[in-house]
């Protein structure tokens, strides 16, 4: 067991990049399963091969970026999905999406074009 409070490589950030924060498959994991509601670590921790304090330390993160928030619950914490942060990714991959659009818009007009001068 750990008695840190913040991942090492945290020491000193407020707030943390959603970039850099799904950048972890746990993190990512974690995220998806807090979809279906608010979960304990403990909950959390049960779906991973990693002990308690270290989901708490990717919960830490998570926190971080702003994409969960934490509810005290008598002696428990329960962590919430707050998907808000998830609209900088979008926009980013917004960019991309139309790259992608243009490209197989452009290939599907040369196919046509070819089977034209084929058929």
């Amino acid at each position: 067991m750990t008695c840190r409070n913040v991942p090492t490589y945290l020491l000193g950030m407020e707030k943390l990049d959603v970039f850099t924060a799904l950048a972890n498959p746990v993190r990512r994991e974690i995220l998806v399963r807090l979809r279906k509601g608010p979960r304990k670590v403990g909950d959390l921790a049960s779906h991973f091969d990693l002990g308690r304090p270290a989901v708490s330390e990717h919960l830490q993160v998570l926190r971080k970026a702003r994409l969960v928030r934490e509810e005290p619950r008598g002696r428990e914490r329960y962590y919430h999905l707050d998907p808000r942060p998830l609209g900088e990714v979008e926009s980013w991959l917004e960019v991309f999406e139309r790259y992608w659009t243009q490209r197989l818009g452009d290939l599907e007009q040369l196919l046509e074009e070819e089977e034209k001068e084929d058929g």
